[in-house]
C-alpha cells in the first residue's frame, strides 16, 4: 500500500512537473500572443469606453463600467507580464553558442514559470466578449492646424475689458495698485490680463508673470520673482534662502523701480497677505495684476484695488470670429459661405465662453473643411451635451489614443502645476506611450511633436517658450484639469492623492499614483498596480518618506517611472535596486548625498536625474546601465565619474561636463558615444585638439557642443579644426583664444545658438556669420579686438537675441537697413569705447528690450532719449 501511494505521488510530480516544462517552453509563444491580444484589447476599451459615456440608460451603464474595470485590469496584467518577460528573460538570438543558451535557459527557470503561471491566471480574468460592435470609430483628419501661439493684436470679445484694463495699468494714482480681474473659470481672465500686460509692460522698469497654484508656497513665488526681476543678479543660493531673505532680496529688487507683476490664477484668500510685504511701494504708479475667481481678493484691507469682473459672454458674432481664427479666416465674414450655418449652431451650444469656443475650434482645424464633416460634427456635438465640462470632454474623445494617455498624464500633475517640458516627455517615453517614426530622431523628439499636437489642439498651454519657440513649460487649462481628473478616475489611469482627498473613496484598481500632502498613507491593497509614483513638493517630515516606503513601494514591483523631483527627500529608498523594472528615476532637488551601490541593479533605466542634489560622487556601477539615456548630475559630481569605463554605455545621449585636464581618458571614452546629443568639455587645450575632433566627428547626432579652456591655457591660441558632414549642432559655446573664426562654424547650417568667448578675434566675424539661415541668438564676450562691428544688409535674418559684452577696442556699430530683422533682444554691457548709439538702431523695428549695463555715460543719455521715443524697455543695470 506503502509502495503504491509512493507510486501515485511520483507519477503526480511527474505529470506536474511534465506540465510545467510544457508551460516554459511554450512561454515565447505566449508571450507573443499577449502582445497581439494587447493590442487587441486597448482598440476594445477605446471603443468600448466611448459607448459606456454614451450610454444613458441606468440599467445598462454600470453593467458596462464593470465590464470595461475588468479589461482594464487584464490589459494592465498583460503589460506587467510582456516586461517581466522582456526584463527578467529577454529572446535570446539564434547566433549565441548552444551551451550559452543551456545556461541562459537554466537560470531563468524560475522567472519563467513565474510568468507562465501569471498568464495562465489571466486567461481566466477575460470577461465574457461585448455585443457592441463599436464600429463608429473617429478617425479625424489632420489638414490644417490653429496656431495658438500667433500673436494676435486684438483679443476677441475682449475689447471694452481691454480698454479698461489699459486705463487702470497706465493712468490712476502714484500709489502701488492692485488690479483684480475677477471672473468664472474659461471665461477669458488669463487671455485678457496677458493681452494687455504684453501690451504694456516695457513702460516699467521691471516686470514678471508669475502662475500662481493651487499648491504654491510663498518661497516658490518668491523665487520666481527674484529670477524673473533680477535676471543677471540672481542669487546664486536662491534655493537656500529663508523667506525673510527671499523677501529682502525682492525688496531690494523692486527698490526705486515702477514694476508691473502679474498673478494668474489665485485660488488662496490668504495670497495678499503671503507676499504683499515683498512688494514695495515707492509711489512710482508700479502695479500688480491679479486673475482670480474669488470675489474675496477684489478687496485688500487698506491696499488700494481696482477691482474688475469679467462676466459677459462672447456675443454670437464673437464667438464666430473666434472659432474662424482656428482657420485663419479672420472673420465671420471671410468664412465659405457653405460653412456658416453650420458654425452658428457650433458656437451657440459653446454658450459664449471663449474656452469653449477654442476647444470645438480646436476640433474642427483637425477635420476636412467642408459642409458634410461639419455637419457630422455638429450633429454628434448637440447630442446629449448638457454643460460646458462635456463640451471640453469631446476634444479627449477626437484625440489618437498615444495623444490620449499624454494629455491624461497632465492629471497625474496638481491643477496650475507647470510642468517643464524635457521632465514630461521623458515620462512619457518611459511609460512606452511613445513609438519611434520612420525618421532617425530620438523618443524624446517624437514625444516633443505629440506635445505640440495637444498645444495646437488647444488643450495644452504654454508657459514658456526657448528663444527658437520651443515649448520648456507647460500645463492645462482649470477646466481641462477638471475633465481630465474625471477621465484619468473613471479609466484607473492614475489617482491623485493630495489635499482634500478622501483616501477611503480610493479606486480599486490604480495603475499611477501621485501623493502631495502630508497625512498618513494608506496600506497598498492587494488589487492595486502600480506604475509611477511622482510626489510633489511639500516640507514632509523624513517620517513621512518611511511610511511612504514602506506602505507603499514593494520589493520587485512594475514600477517605470519614480520621481521624487523638489519633495524633500532625505535618503535614497532602502529597495531601490530592487526596482528593475524602472525607467526613469529622478530625487532632483532632494536632500540626497549618495547613491547606492544598488544603482547597478537598474538595467533598464533610461534617465537619472540627480541634479541639484548634495551627491558629488557617482558609483562605478553606473557603468552597467547600458540603456541609460540621460545621466543628468549636479556639475560638482562631474569630476567623480569613472570615465574609463563609460563608453560602453552606448545609449547615452547627455552626459555631466567632461574634464580633461589630467590625460585623455575620459574624452577617448565619450567619443565612443555615438548617440551623443550633448557634450561640455572642460580645461581644454592645444594638446587635445586632434584627439577631441575626430572624436566628435564621430558624434552623428550631437546637437549641443561646449568646449571651454581655463587658468594657464588662457592665453593659448587653439586652431580648432572640425569637420562636421550633415551637423545637427544647434547649440555651439567655444570659450577659447582662436586663431581665427573657424571656416566650419558658417557651414552648421541648423546652429541656432552661438557663443564666442575669450577669443580674442583680430578680423570682423560678421561678415562670414551673416548668412546662417537658422541662427537666433549671438553672443560675443572678449571675443573681438577690433574698432568696429557692421551688420551688413539682409544679414542676421532670424537672430532674435545678440549680446555684445566686454569687447575694449569697439567704438562703433554699424547697422545696415533691414539687418537684424527679427532682433528683440540686444545687449550692450562692459564696452567701455562705444559712445555713440549704434547707426541704424533706428531701423530694428522688432527690438523690445534693450540691456545696456555698465556703458559709458554719453551712450546712456544718448540712447535714453532715443528709447523713450521708440518705447523699449531699457534696463541700465548697474553704472
Amino acid at each position: 500500500m506503502e509502495d503504491e501511494l509512493r507510486g501515485k505521488v511520483s507519477e503526480l510530480a511527474i505529470s506536474i512537473l511534465w506540465e510545467a516544462i510544457k508551460k516554459m517552453r511554450g512561454l515565447p509563444e505566449e508571450v507573443q500572443k499577449i502582445k497581439y491580444e494587447l493590442v487587441r484589447l486597448r482598440d476594445s476599451i477605446d471603443k468600448e469606453d466611448e459607448e459606456a459615456e454614451a450610454e444613458r440608460d441606468d440599467t445598462r451603464r454600470p453593467e458596462k463600467k464593470r465590464r470595461l474595470m475588468q479589461l482594464r485590469k487584464v490589459s494592465f496584467l498583460e503589460e506587467d507580464v510582456i516586461d517581466s518577460y522582456n526584463i527578467r528573460i529577454g529572446d535570446v538570438p539564434p547566433t549565441v553558442p548552444l551551451l550559452s543558451k543551456a545556461v541562459h535557459y537554466i537560470r531563468t527557470l524560475i522567472p519563467r514559470l513565474q510568468i507562465s503561471n501569471k498568464i495562465e491566471d489571466i486567461k481566466g480574468q477575460y470577461p465574457p466578449r461585448s455585443s457592441t460592435s463599436g464600429e463608429n470609430k473617429r478617425n479625424p483628419s489632420h489638414q490644417r492646424r490653429w496656431d495658438p501661439l500667433e500673436t494676435q493684436e486684438e483679443v476677441v470679445g475682449l475689447v471694452e475689458p481691454t480698454n479698461i484694463l489699459e486705463r487702470l495699468l497706465k493712468d490712476g494714482p502714484k500709489e502701488r495698485t492692485v488690479i483684480s480681474v475677477v471672473g468664472i473659470p474659461g471665461v477669458g481672465k488669463s487671455t485678457l490680463a496677458k493681452h494687455v500686460f504684453d501690451k504694456f509692460h516695457a513702460d516699467f522698469e521691471c516686470h514678471a508673470v508669475i502662475r500662481v497654484s493651487q499648491t504654491y508656497t510663498v518661497e516658490k513665488l518668491l523665487m520666481d520673482m527674484i529670477q524673473q526681476l533680477c535676471k543677471k543678479e540672481t542669487p546664486s543660493n536662491i534655493s537656500t534662502m529663508s523667506l525673510y531673505q527671499l523677501t529682502t532680496e525682492v525688496r531690494d529688487c523692486l527698490h526705486k523701480k515702477r514694476y508691473v507683476i502679474l498673478f494668474d490664477d489665485v485660488w488662496n484668500e490668504n495670497f495678499w497677505d503671503d507676499i504683499q510685504s515683498a512688494l514695495i511701494d515707492d509711489k512710482n504708479k508700479s502695479r500688480i495684476i491679479i486673475t482670480t475667481r474669488l470675489d474675496e481678493l477684489g478687496y485688500l484691507g487698506s491696499t488700494l484695488v481696482e477691482v474688475y469682473k469679467l462676466e459677459e459672454p462672447l456675443s454670437e458674432d464673437e464667438s464666430l470670429r473666434l472659432l474662424h481664427k482656428a482657420f485663419k479666416y479672420g472673420s465671420a465674414g471671410s468664412c465659405p459661405k457653405e460653412l456658416k450655418h453650420i458654425s452658428l449652431e457650433i458656437v451657440r451650444k459653446c454658450k459664449g465662453l471663449p474656452l469653449a469656443v477654442v476647444v470645438v475650434g480646436g476640433l474642427l482645424a483637425q477635420k476636412e473643411q467642408s459642409a458634410y464633416q461639419w455637419r457630422l460634427f455638429s450633429e454628434e456635438f448637440n447630442r446629449n451635451l448638457n454643460d460646458i465640462t462635456e463640451i471640453i470632454g469631446l476634444s479627449y474623445d477626437y484625440l489618437p489614443f498615444h495623444l490620449k494617455l499624454c494629455l491624461l498624464y497632465f492629471g497625474m500633475y496638481p491643477k496650475g502645476y507647470e510642468i517643464e517640458s524635457d521632465r514630461l516627455v521623458r515620462q512619457w517615453v518611459a511609460e512606452g506611450f511613445v513609438t519611434p517614426d520612420d525618421t532617425q530622431k530620438s523618443l524624446e523628439e517624437v514625444a516633443h511633436e505629440y506635445l505640440l499636437g495637444l498645444v495646437n489642439r488647444n488643450l495644452v498651454q504654454v508657459s514658456s517658450f526657448s528663444m527658437k519657440g520651443k515649448v520648456k513649460k507647460c500645463c492645462v487649462h482649470d477646466l481641462i484639469h477638471d475633465m481630465i481628473r474625471r477621465k484619468v478616475k473613471n479609466t484607473c489611469f492614475g489617482e491623485f492623492i493630495g489635499a482634500g482627498h478622501d483616501q477611503s473613496e480610493s479606486s480599486e484598481l490604480v495603475r499611477r499614483l501621485t501623493i502631495a500632502t502630508n497625512d498618513v498613507i494608506r496600506s497598498t491593497e492587494n488589487s492595486l498596480i502600480l506604475s509611477i509614483i511622482i510626489t510633489i513638493p511639500e516640507k514632509q517630515e523624513d517620517s513621512w518618506f518611511v511610511q511612504l516606503e514602506s506602505k507603499i513601494l514593494e520589493d520587485n514591483m512594475p514600477l517605470k517611472v519614480l520621481d521624487y523631483e523638489d519633495s524633500g527627500l532625505p535618503f535614497v529608498p532602502k529597495m531601490l535596486g530592487n526596482l528593475i523594472h524602472l525607467r526613469y528615476l529622478s530625487f532632483r532637488g532632494t536632500q540626497i548625498e549618495s547613491l547606492p551601490k544598488s544603482i547597478g541593479k537598474l538595467l533598464n533605466l533610461e534617465t537619472l536625474d540627480i541634479r541639484e542634489t548634495k551627491v558629488c560622487k557617482i558609483p562605478k556601477e553606473i557603468t552597467k546601465l547600458q540603456k541609460l539615456r540621460y545621466l543628468l548630475t549636479p556639475n560638482c559630481a562631474s569630476s567623480s565619474i569613472e570615465w574609463k569605463d563609460i563608453g560602453g554605455m552606448t545609449m547615452l545621449q547627455k552626459i555631466p561636463q567632461v574634464r580633461v585636464e589630467f590625460d585623455e581618458v575620459a574624452i577617448r571614452e565619450v567619443g565612443k558615444l555615438k548617440q551623443l546629443r550633448d557634450l561640455r568639455v572642460l580645461c581644454f587645450s592645444g594638446e587635445h585638439n586632434n584627439f577631441l575632433c575626430s572624436s566628435i566627428e564621430k558624434m552623428e547626432h550631437l546637437q549641443a557642443l561646449r568646449i571651454e579652456t581655463s587658468g594657464h591655457h588662457r592665453s593659448e591660441v587653439v586652431d580648432l579644426n572640425i569637420t562636421l558632414r550633415n551637423s545637427k549642432l544647434k547649440k555651439l559655446f567655444l570659450d577659447m583664444k582662436l586663431e581665427r573664426l573657424p571656416n566650419w562654424i558658417p557651414q552648421l547650417h541648423n546652429l541656432e545658438r552661438l557663443t564666442l568667448r575669450h577669443s580674442d578675434l583680430t578680423n570682423d566675424p560678421l561678415k562670414s556669420l551673416k548668412d546662417m539661415p537658422c541662427l537666433t541668438v549671438l553672443s560675443l564676450t572678449h571675443a573681438y579686438e577690433g574698432q568696429t562691428l557692421h551688420f551688413q544688409r539682409g544679414g542676421f535674418r532670424k537672430l532674435r537675441k545678440l549680446i555684445l559684452s566686454n569687447l575694449w577696442n569697439l567704438n562703433s556699430i554699424l547697422i545696415d537697413k533691414r539687418a537684424l530683422y527679427s532682433l528683440e533682444y540686444f545687449e550692450l554691457t562692459c564696452l567701455d569705447k562705444l559712445k555713440s548709439v549704434p547707426v541704424g538702431i533706428q531701423h530694428l523695428k522688432k527690438l523690445k528690450c534693450l540691456d545696456v549695463a555698465s556703458m559709458p555715460t554719453e551712450f546712456v543719455d544718448k540712447i535714453d532719449r532715443i528709447g523713450k521715443k521708440k518705447h523699449w524697455s531699457i534696463n541700465y543695470g548697474y553704472m
